[in-house]
């Protein structure tokens, strides 16, 4: 209680939260608002039917917006889509590298041309789209009274605006509110579903008979344990000792104290998991501009959640991408000079080249473990629910890592704005390792 008190006592903290919980909520409704010319009720019944189909992980990371139609179904996926692209490019195209040492502009620049990606693929998986929900009318006569060009035209330009609009609100919270913008879009869409997958649990349960109540038990104690081994792998660190020697300055002397490198287990975060499920559902994308041909049925079969095939391309995507991301963010030969020029070192390591290869040899050796862990919780839930139900799945594994990733980053802010102050943490007991 004291934590939310000292949140209150400090204006810029304060409104920086309620910012982005204004900004989310404006998220949440649009999601609610469906593009003109669907029979929304119509389109319930057609999803209802397709349950569990090559579109069920999407709608999760939109929060259900796909399933309403909403003008947010595409939520953010195009601009996640956009930037793997150019951070990919960025490691073998001669422009984009020179682009990332320009410092500021060439940030600019990058973000720019991200800006225009997202753009073009949001107007190709707007057609898919559209393309999609007018092939429901075969399933659901009426979910799309008038199917002409007008409406197929109509429907991209309010999916490829609803996609510019969400990707505002994204940069808006992460440079005035508190958090990761595009993490917290995605955590409230997540969080947003949580009502109808635990109604549909406890339907599950106590009216068809479906799941038994040991089975749900157990699940429920398996998320408890899942949800701790996240968070003590998310907080895990390898820390590897510096000594910086003693210097002196004219009168003053500096230097001469012990410290260490905090290596995390998990560097990326949640930044795999999104990115490799943004490329898991580009198959999806593709399939949506042929529902009637043999292209839908083979991702059905193959690229759906529950196909063994899925599960091994998404958990080697997720340790591709924490080394990927953990290479982009974390530079050990900057690092190793950086420490030379202020006088530190390693023990038993010579400053410069070969502190660069020792870190690096380290921060290989600790990301493993912390990519497999990510890929084994998010695959794991998937073969528990296999004979149980779907909404264990979307509940207990990648949304699992999501929910409390997002959640535990946006925290570690939030003690960092408090510790400034010198206020307690937001956790007077917590091991949040902003705190120390």
């Amino acid at each position: 209680m004291r934590g939310f008190q000292n949140i209150l006592r400090i204006p810029e903290l304060r409104k920086k939260i309620l910012y982005t919980f204004g900004l989310i909520a404006v998220y949440r409704l649009g999601g609610h608002i469906t593009v003109p010319g669907i029979d929304a009720g119509a389109l319930s019944e057609a999803f209802r039917q397709a349950s569990g189909g090559i579109m069920g992980m999407y709608d999760l990371f939109v929060g259900g917006a796909l399933r309403r139609a909403s003008i947010f179904a595409l939520g953010i996926m195009p601009y996640i889509s956009a930037s793997i692209i150019i951070q990919l490019l960025s490691s073998v195209v001669p422009y984009f590298e020179r682009l990332k040492k320009e410092g500021e502009a060439g940030r600019q620049k990058i973000t720019e041309i991200t800006r225009y990606g997202t753009v073009l693929l949001a107007l190709i998986q707007g057609l898919g789209i559209s393309q999609y929900i007018m092939s429901l009318n075969s399933q659901v006569p009426g979910v799309i009274p008038d199917t002409g060009l007008g409406f197929r035209v109509m429907t991209v330009l309010t999916l490829i605006t609803g996609t510019i609009f969400v990707m505002w609100l994204g940069e808006r919270i992460s440079e005035r509110g508190i958090g990761n913008g595009i993490s917290l879009i995605i955590f409230a869409g997540i969080v947003g579903r949580l009502p109808t997958d635990l109604g549909s649990i406890f339907r599950s349960v106590f009216q068809i008979g479906q799941i038994s109540f040991v089975e749900m038990v157990f699940m429920a104690v398996f998320m408890f344990v899942a949800i701790a081994f996240v968070v003590l792998m998310t907080e895990a660190q390898r820390r590897i000792p510096v000594t910086y020697a003693k210097q002196v300055r004219g009168r003053k002397m500096y230097g001469g104290q012990s410290t260490h490198i905090p290596l995390r287990l998990n560097t990326a975060g949640v930044i795999p998991i999104i990115f490799a499920q943004s490329l898991m559902m580009f198959p999806s994308s593709i399939a949506m501009f042929f529902p009637n041909a043999g292209l839908t049925q083979l991702v059905e079969r193959y690229l759906s959640p529950s196909s063994p095939v899925y599960m091994l391309i998404y958990g080697v995507l997720i340790v591709f991408f924490a080394y990927f991301y953990t290479a982009m963010v974390f530079n050990p030969q900057d690092l190793a000079e950086n420490m030379k020029k202020y006088g530190g070192f390693i023990p038993g390591r010579k400053p410069g080249k070969s502190t660069a290869k020792y870190i690096e040899r380290v921060l290989v050796r600790v990301t493993l473990p912390g990519s497999l862990f990510l890929a084994a919780v998010a695959i794991l839930p998937y073969l528990l629910a296999r004979q149980v139900d779907e909404s264990f799945a979307f509940f207990g594994g990648t949304s699992l890592l999501i929910v409390v990733g997002v959640a535990l980053e946006t925290l570690r802010q939030i003690e960092t704005h408090l510790m400034m102050r010198h206020y307690e943490g937001f956790l007077a007991k917590g091991k949040i390792r902003g705190r120390r």
